[in-house]
């Protein structure tokens, strides 16, 4: 299928590994012009090169904490009229409820509601007026238990979740759709961290920990980051443009509600 975005542009936060990196995968491979983004160099000038070898399509880098404005200050440098967002960044450290500070809640709520939306602010009136955008945010899907730890990210991106629902009722009328992706468990170097902390946690093993991630997912397996790619990519496309402010879940069938 056609999905109607070649030649478009678009500023991808934290997409040089993991879930991002397949996303920016999904939508070069149907001929968008991409802005790579991480915080580590060597890993965004390697996707880039790939991306343009792979893809034939430009990739630029841009290195930064993508919840720093001076690195959406960046981002809108190197895309200033991006027809594509997505919103991407690593959560916080889990934690035990109990030993979450003050000023870790208030950095957290800055780094995954706030800094996303003042970003949004800044291309959301260019999008509507040339007719054309696609926002997405990757979002939590669900509160895993009996792990004892937590991450503070789930409050804010449900807030960040109900922000974007508002919006998107009237960008959807200039053809700008807001959508959020709530991917489960999916095998990235993320899945591998909390595994980590659930063997210090918990006392088991790596092996039993990876075990048990696998169990809590009704598809019996870690989704694979090109899957929720693609998806981004279909979100993304003129198929799509009347699909609007949802938030789909990516979960392998975990997800118990009918609605």
């Amino acid at each position: 299928m056609d999905l109607g975005i070649k030649g478009r542009r678009a500023i991808l936060m934290a997409s040089s590994r993991g879930l991002g990196r397949a996303c920016a995968e999904s939508i070069a491979r149907e001929g968008v012009h991409v802005v790579i983004n991480g915080r580590t160099e060597a890993d965004v000038l390697q996707a880039c090169e790939e991306i343009r070898a792979a893809h034939g399509v430009e990739a630029t880098p841009v290195v930064g904490d993508s919840t720093l404005t001076e690195v959406h200050d960046a981002l809108l440098a190197a895309c200033p009229e991006p027809d594509i967002v997505l919103l991407n960044g690593e959560g916080p450290r889990p934690t035990a409820f109990g030993a979450i500070t003050p000023d870790a809640w208030e950095d957290t709520v800055q780094r995954t509601m706030v800094s996303p939306l003042l970003f949004v602010q800044r291309v959301i009136g260019g999008m509507e007026a040339r007719g054309f955008g696609r926002i997405v945010a990757i979002s939590s899907a669900m509160v895993k238990s009996p792990n004892p730890l937590m991450s503070l990210s789930h409050g804010p991106r449900l807030g960040l979740t109900g922000v974007l629902k508002g919006l998107s009722k009237t960008a959807v009328a200039h053809n700008v759709t807001i959508n959020t992706l709530l991917p489960e468990r999916f095998d990235t170097g993320r899945q591998q961290q909390m595994a980590k902390l659930v063997m210090k946690a918990r006392g088991v093993t790596y092996e039993e920990a990876r075990a048990e991630q696998v169990a809590s997912i009704k598809a019996g397996r870690l989704g694979r980051p090109e899957e929720l790619g693609d998806t981004f990519a279909f979100v993304c496309s003129a198929q799509a443009a009347y699909m609007s402010g949802q938030n789909l879940q990516l979960d392998g069938g975990s997800y118990e509600g009918v609605f």
